[in-house]
């Protein structure tokens, strides 16, 4: 497999590595929060599907069968415990507390679980440098309740997989087509499992590299990249058959200010003297922009941003038409 490869050659000394990831800024913002794995196993209470009370796969268990996968397949290099985040508590409380006033419940009678979940692991002695940034090989996962249909009987379970790379100045995460299942589909923990390991084996790690490193080499003059933004604002109110020739844009309107206030002030990918702009840094502008995003939206786009910046490098290289530039 091609990843495990190139790995070997990307191992850096072990007193360059970042110990521990949860001392850097959060991977994801929006309205998350940091939690533990023992509290998600200990604390929290298991959805079942309501038809036949069959559990789903719980978040620790989908968090340990990728922790087990990611051990396998990366065998020998330095692997962090996973930094998890969660949001949309969903309240319960035990059958012998039905009616007890809020303010009177104890905390053994309270019962919680978490509609959406975020991890990341971290292998940091598998790094690479991108226009003097550093980048840490990074696996994760996303799992959203929200997605599943709870009032049915037990069937296949949605799962979002995903390796990458994480900028170790800003967290933000790289993430390409071919390192993320946007639904994966399993019934057990067994076969969730067998799939990561498929996944991780089929990401091809060197051209995901390669083309993060191409996005140093193309820039953007200040009219380009103000057309860029003038055309993002625009392209949500397009009609839909003119969309259908035209590079998706997932980003709302809120995070297209964040690009571009991070244009004038971001500490580390804001515009040269002259104005102009890197791709590498508009890519970073726009996943940086996309922490701001709910859980089950994230990783979609973030891959979406990946995705445009792309096409943008082929417009330049190629000198092609594109419509965010004309």
């Amino acid at each position: 497999m091609e990843l495990q490869q190139v790995r070997k050659s990307l191992v850096i000394p072990e007193q360059d590595v970042i110990v521990n990831s949860t001392l850097s800024k959060p991977f994801i913002k929006a309205n998350t929060k940091e939690v533990s794995l023992l509290h998600l196993k200990k604390d929290c209470t298991i959805p079942v599907f309501s038809k036949d009370n069959e559990c789903t796969v719980a978040h620790h268990e989908f968090i340990n069968a990728v922790d087990t996968s990611v051990k396998a397949i990366f065998s020998g290099q330095r692997i962090l415990s996973p930094e998890l985040r969660v949001s949309h508590v969903i309240k319960g409380r035990i059958p012998e507390a039905i009616g007890k006033p809020v303010k009177d419940l104890k905390e053994t009678e309270k019962t919680i679980y978490y509609e959406r979940m975020m991890f990341k692991i971290d292998i940091p002695t598998i790094s690479e440098s991108i226009s003097g940034n550093k980048l840490n090989l990074v696996v994760g996962g996303v799992r959203a309740y929200n997605q599943e249909n709870l009032y049915s009987k037990k069937n296949f379970e949605k799962f979002k997989v995903f390796i990458g790379f994480k900028n170790i100045v800003c967290t933000n995460l790289c993430v390409s087509s071919d390192g993320l299942v946007e639904e994966l589909r399993a019934v057990s923990v067994d076969e969730l499992k067998a799939k990561v390991l498929d996944m991780l084996g089929r990401y091809e790690m060197q051209n995901h590299l390669n083309t993060l490193k191409s996005l140093s080499q193309y820039s953007l003059t200040e009219k380009q990249f103000a057309k860029f933004l003038g055309k993002c604002r625009m392209y949500n109110y397009l009609p839909k058959p003119e969309k259908g020739n035209i590079p998706a844009l997932l980003l709302n309107d809120g995070q297209i200010n964040t690009v571009a206030k991070g244009y004038y002030d971001d500490n580390n990918f804001s515009r040269q003297e002259d104005g102009s702009i890197s791709l590498w840094k508009v890519y970073n502008l726009l996943t940086e922009a996309t922490k701001s995003s709910y859980i089950d939206s994230f990783l979609t786009r973030s891959l979406n941003s990946y995705e445009l910046i792309q096409k943008l490098a082929d417009s330049l290289q190629n000198d092609i038409p594109i419509w965010y530039l004309n």
